[in-house]
């Protein structure tokens, strides 16, 4: 298992490591002058030189890299005078002449627009972002297991027919789509029966008091909209999956022993038809984590997925880069989890 969990988190390592240098040449190989996005268009010729040294600008892109990587790595070499300690928040471990080997956390930059530190503002709207996906994951996971099991016992039925039927339609349709669909009908064609709005995140202001209050409505419709497909997704796994297993000999002896169907389905089936189940639901966590920048856009629902938009239309680079390497870290991470469940459950993954 030890053999297993080390591959795993070199392989992951090197998923990072790729994602870290495509981000770096992508995003410095742009037209626009990030010194210019920081003063301003009506900056003069100091004052961006100053930046353009700040920002590292003067160097070249190969010196430029390395100083990126030395930024994000937790371990790093740093100067060891007092400004360069602060910016990192970093802790000595060798000290040498002008330099130090420090630990310290992931250096992000800062915000063009704000000044802000990107990881402050990241750390901000990430909850946001979790919480979307997880009551997304939970709604997907509850309705697909028991749609799954459902059509599966229910097999020719119109039950399973359908179950088919509506879970082809959730993987066809895109969750910007479904997002739009279902913004425009529940939360405004039927508004005044459902009391949803179009667009809502998880806390509101009183325009009079200034006072906020937690408004969990606004996370229905975008989580219904983002856990359509992973929902189908599982109940056509689930569906397959207990076929498989109910049509195994054990299942047979199980009912011939006098044991109920519930017994059966719940104490013999379904654990062992869970396999597939949760690599699809361990797999779809990490991309809704991920990847629900168009249904955060979509809702108004303040998460990482707007703020990249946002930063995105405000030429925001290092804010960019950062919740797009903040995404892949939280993708790979999940992922690594993932497969070591899933070895736990399955050993013969670990060969």
């Amino acid at each position: 298992m030890l053999h297993f969990l080390l591959r795993k988190i070199g392989y992951s390592i090197v998923v990072l490591w790729g994602v870290v240098s495509l981000v770096f040449f992508l995003f410095n190989i742009l037209p626009a002058d990030p010194a210019r996005l920081t003063l301003g268009q009506r900056s003069d010729l100091s004052s961006l030189e100053n930046v353009r040294k700040e920002l590292n600008l003067d160097k070249s892109m190969a010196m430029r890299y390395v100083l990126y990587l030395n930024d994000l790595s937790p371990i790093a070499i740093v100067a060891n005078d007092q400004d360069t300690k602060a910016k990192y928040a970093c802790v000595s471990l060798i000290s040498f002449t002008e330099k130090d080997l420090v630990i310290k956390k992931p250096y992000l930059g800062r915000s063009y627009r704000t000044k802000r530190l990107v990881s402050s503002v990241i750390a901000e709207a990430l909850p946001g972002t979790a919480l979307l996906a997880l009551s997304a994951m939970l709604l997907a996971t509850i309705v697909g297991l028991f749609l799954g099991i459902l059509a599966a016992f229910y097999k020719g039925t119109w039950i399973d027919s359908g179950s088919i039927a509506a879970s082809v339609a959730g993987i066809s349709m895109p969750s910007f789509f479904a997002g739009l669909i279902i913004a425009y009908v529940f939360g405004y064609l039927l508004h005044d029966y459902t009391g949803l709005d179009m667009t809502g995140s998880l806390w509101e202001y009183d325009a009079l008091s200034g006072q906020r209050h937690l408004a969990l409505r606004n996370l229905m419709l975008p989580a219904f909209a983002l856990g359509i497909r992973p929902l189908a997704i599982i109940t056509q796994l689930t569906r397959s999956s207990m076929l498989d297993v109910l049509s195994q000999d054990y299942i047979r002896t199980a009912y011939a022993k006098g044991l109920s169907s519930q017994q059966v389905i719940w104490r013999h089936a379904l654990p062992n038809a869970l396999n597939p189940v949760v690599t699809a639901i361990s797999g779809w966590m990490a991309e809704l984590l991920a990847g629900s920048f168009f249904v955060e856009f979509i809702f108004g629902w303040k998460g990482l997925g707007k703020l990249t938009v946002d930063a995105l239309e405000k030429f925001d680079f290092p804010l960019v880069m950062g919740a797009v390497l903040v995404s892949a870290l939280i993708f790979v991470v999940v992922s690594l989890v993932a497969d070591l469940v899933y070895a736990r459950l399955d050993p013969r993954v670990r060969l």
